[in-house]
């Protein structure tokens, strides 16, 4: 186990997210209301609800998804959903990648896809490029996270969470940092809800965890022994 771990170490990874589709602005206020008390790196919310009104002095970034959850949108409509969240506020991009394009092994798609994406936003708008690791091959895995790289993201990330396949993984976690780290970094998203599955997947190289129940990880982590569970990140 590594000790370096500390929830206050974690917390400081954490994109706290909300994307349930009938969220409204109150619950986001509450979501910014607890991100702040937890210490976490940003909240992620849909473009809808931008922009987020953050309280004074706090040190809280701005998160939203783009393409999301299905990936199957056309490259210039994720562009301009990029450039009016930019409008709105967002300090970061959750990008969905064209799954299909994949699948078909249309890798420069996919490429132009991602660039689109980028070229829309200043180069100091950060940009995850979600691969839905759990519906991929690793030969998938690897190609889609070159891919993100060639088309200048700044991060891959597992998953959606709302994808049938299933959410992050220790294995696709440790495939996509052995292609892209230190490069790029690596988010794991999608059915993290313990410390012991968090601690993995940082073990196993993220650099960021996109959570929803991020009390319970925090609490976890600060105290292992009041959780039990697999400490593998399961599906949702």
């Amino acid at each position: 186990m590594n000790h370096d771990i500390t929830a206050e170490h974690v917390a400081g990874l954490v994109d706290h997210t909300l994307l349930k589709p009938e969220s409204t602005p109150a619950d986001i206020a509450a979501l910014v209301t607890e991100a702040v008390k937890l210490g976490v790196f940003s909240v992620c919310v849909s473009p809808s609800l931008l922009p987020v009104a953050v309280p004074a002095g706090a040190d809280l970034k701005i998160a939203t998804v783009v393409g999301f959850p299905s990936g199957a949108h056309k490259a210039d409509a994720k562009a301009a959903e990029t450039a009016s969240a930019v409008r709105d506020g967002a300090d970061e991009i959750d990008m969905v990648i064209n799954l299909g394009a994949v699948k078909a092994g249309d890798w420069q798609l996919v490429e132009d896809d991602i660039r689109a994406v980028r070229d829309a936003a200043p180069a100091t708008v950060l940009l995850k490029v979600i691969i839905e690791s759990a519906a991929l091959t690793s030969d998938e895995i690897v190609a889609a996270c070159e891919a993100s790289e060639r088309a200048g993201a700044d991060y891959v990330k597992t998953s959606t969470g709302f994808h049938p396949a299933g959410g992050a993984s220790v294995e696709a976690v440790a495939l996509m940092s052995r292609t892209v780290g230190p490069r790029l970094g690596v988010k794991a998203s999608g059915g993290i809800r313990t410390g012991a599955a968090a601690r993995a997947l940082i073990e196993a190289g993220a650099t960021r965890l996109g959570l929803s129940g991020t009390a319970t990880v925090l609490a976890g982590i600060a105290n292992p022994a009041s959780e039990s569970g697999d400490e593998q990140a399961s599906g949702y």
